[in-house]
């Protein structure tokens, strides 16, 4: 990865989403750093523009998304506002 990226191996038993950072101007190095202290966050990615950070998550169920994103994300200073985005797998139609 890039040296701007923290990626972590990503186990497939988990669901997934996105979880878009807007943070306080100034803030953004600090805020990288405290995300990498928070093992469900498997990448981190700044960048320009809105949002500042894009993050992969990987948790158990919906709930312990909810607990990640209100409990440790938006308990880190700098952090002002999160977007997040549940990955849903598609069903295969079944054969008639």
């Amino acid at each position: 990865p890039a040296p701007h990226t923290t990626l972590r191996e990503i186990p497939r038993m988990s669901d997934r989403a996105y979880v878009l950072i807007n943070v306080h101007p100034g803030q953004t190095a600090d805020v990288v750093k405290a995300l990498g202290d928070i093992k469900e966050i498997k990448q981190i990615d700044p960048c320009w523009g809105k949002p500042d950070i894009f993050t992969i998550v990987e948790i158990p169920h919906q709930d312990a998304l909810t607990q990640l994103v209100l409990a440790k994300i938006h308990a880190i200073p700098g952090v002002d506002q999160t977007d997040t985005h549940m990955v849903y797998r598609l069903q295969e139609d079944k054969p008639k």
